[in-house]
């Protein structure tokens, strides 16, 4: 079984024709928005279609904002759920919903020691379409001082649209990630080597979003910078 995590605030006109590629593309699959009580009701139209759509679930945190720990509530719940993998992608139309298919399928076949496989920007076969220059540099230098601060060997370290092996988010143990915000997406990577778990990537076409705001920033990308020297420490 696979669970599909998205997180979301203000996604509204993006959500639907989101859900509807991620059917097309694992229709056996169930989609799970965790949405951080959007103003603009992107989690009351969840709660609406999920009515009389059975593979949608919604929970609406109100007490609670950002897009790690915000992830980690549905990684748990995939936990809870029995679920043998679980999946993440950005909600803003930037991940195309067709890859989650070879990315759980790569899962699959590969060995239990194989504990998430990455949709990479940056193997050969990746690209990134519609970002100005200054993010991607941005990028590749978070990108870089991660690997090298944090002895990863996979390229793609910032990129959300991942398929995990449940089995080693369990030996993780979640509740260790502390980054809110972006730099889960790293930390967690980081937790994974060190419990013994490997990781692959797959090429991917990342397309800026069309429509909303985006949510990073030269605030998260310090922050990122900042968990990861913490974390080096712990080397």
């Amino acid at each position: 079984m696979l669970l599909v995590v998205v997180a979301t605030y203000n996604e509204r006109d993006n959500l639907p024709g989101l859900l509807e590629k991620i059917w097309a593309a694992v229709p056996e699959a169930k989609v799970l928005v965790v949405d951080d009580n959007s103003p603009d009701g992107t989690g009351q139209w969840c709660e609406a279609h999920a009515e009389s759509e059975p593979r949608l679930d919604v929970r609406i945190r109100r007490g609670e904002r950002g897009l790690g720990s915000a992830t980690i509530l549905g990684l748990k719940a995939a936990i809870a759920g029995g679920y043998r993998a679980v999946a993440t992608l950005d909600a803003d139309g930037s991940h195309d919903p067709a890859m989650l298919r070879p990315l759980h399928e790569r899962l699959q076949a590969g060995p239990e020691s194989l504990g998430v496989v990455i949709g990479s920007r940056y193997i050969a076969g990746g690209a990134i379409v519609g970002w100005p220059w200054y993010r991607r540099w941005t990028s590749r230098v978070v990108n870089f001082w991660v690997r090298w601060l944090l002895g990863l060997q996979t390229r793609d370290n910032s990129g959300a649209l991942r398929v995990y092996r449940v089995r080693s988010l369990e030996n993780v143990g979640l509740d260790r990630i502390r980054s809110n915000g972006y730099a889960y997406l790293e930390e967690l990577l980081f937790r994974l080597r060190q419990s013994g778990a490997g990781a692959e990537e797959l090429p991917i076409t990342f397309r800026d979003r069309v429509t909303g705001d985006s949510k990073a920033n030269w605030r998260e990308a310090l922050a990122v910078l900042t968990r990861v020297l913490q974390l080096r420490w712990e080397v």
